[in-house]
């Protein structure tokens, strides 16, 4: 009897520290890695659907901010993390593509180290200086920025969206500019407002209530076309600048190997935030556009990423930049 009574102690023991099935989750509160400071787009974004998401899948979704290396620190930890479900990350095209292009040896492979979960948004970059910068439009521009090499540009990190375009902006101009990497897209305003930097690519979500309040300077939208939320604001190409259109975008991914029962709860979870017009409502006040519905499967993100990643891979072995 006492034998008996051991291994029915053992086998409860086991079956507590056993993983709750996938169809169970979550049973505790969810992490999500938000790979950049706080007060940037990705950030903004994460914040506004996590309370509608939290709803839907029946636990908190508790946001952290892990930034650094252009988005690479973060995401790399939920490319190692354990397929549970409980840690999931939010990052764009600096995130999953840029970095695999940019980087000799980048810690992580989009295509294999990650589960897509949905794709969310896309928004336009803006080129931004600091408010007394001697240029109103971009013919000013390119001419000050040929005749000052000792200008200064930030952004959210080597491989980031923001970095990116700037490289598309340096190469479009014949310039060879100084390059200022932040942790996030926050700061490198910040230090745009305060006159530390001369400009930035930025995207329209962390720009646009500084233009509205002129503690920074617009000079262009880096897009195909202009944005509703700055209708006066003339795209580079009417400039008569061209190849330098980036518009950044967001998905949602979960480490390789998630089961599906939980890729398809968080995925239902996203689709009710993007759905929800409460939501909807405060990301296109910040400049940010939901993709249409059917850019917004797991599938479609899937090949999407590819696509990118061959895209862009034209471009930035045009520029000969790359990072170890």
């Amino acid at each position: 009897m006492t034998v008996f009574r051991a291994l029915v102690a053992a086998a409860s023991l086991v079956a507590a520290h056993t993983p709750a099935p996938a169809q169970d989750w979550p049973t505790r509160p969810v992490t999500m890695v938000v790979p950049f400071a706080p007060g940037g787009p990705t950030d903004l974004i994460g914040r506004f659907m996590a309370p509608r998401m939290s709803e839907v899948i029946g636990a908190q979704i508790v946001i952290e901010n892990m930034g650094g290396a252009g988005g690479m620190t973060g995401a790399s930890r939920v490319a190692r993390a354990a397929p549970d479900g409980y840690q999931f990350v939010l990052g764009g095209l600096g995130t999953f593509v840029l970095n695999q292009l940019l980087y000799k040896k980048p810690p992580f492979d989009t295509k294999t180290d990650l589960t897509p979960v949905a794709l969310v948004a896309d928004q336009a970059q803006i080129l931004i200086t600091r408010k007394d910068f001697p240029a109103d439009n971009l013919r000013d521009f390119v001419s000050y920025a040929k005749a000052s090499p000792k200008l200064t540009y930030g952004s959210a990190g080597i491989g980031s969206a923001s970095h990116a375009c700037n490289i598309l902006l340096n190469s479009a101009m014949g310039t060879n500019l100084t390059h200022v990497p932040y942790r996030g897209s926050a700061p490198v305003v910040q230090d745009l407002q305060a006159g530390r930097l001369d400009f930035g690519c930025e995207q329209s979500s962390s720009a646009l209530p500084h233009i509205q309040a002129g503690t920074i300077k617009a000079v262009a939208v880096l897009a195909r076309e202009r944005i509703p939320l700055l209708p006066e604001l003339p795209t580079a190409r009417e400039q008569g600048l061209t190849g330098v259109e980036a518009e950044p975008w967001f998905g949602y991914f979960l480490p390789k190997a998630t089961p599906e029962p939980i890729v398809g709860k968080l995925h239902a979870g996203v689709i009710a935030a993007m759905n929800t017009p409460a939501v909807a409502e405060r990301l296109q006040n910040v400049g940010v556009m939901l993709v249409a519905p059917e850019r917004r499967s797991p599938d479609y993100l899937r090949d999407f990423v590819a696509s990118e990643i061959a895209k862009w891979g034209v471009a930035i072995r045009a520029s000969g930049v790359s990072m170890d």
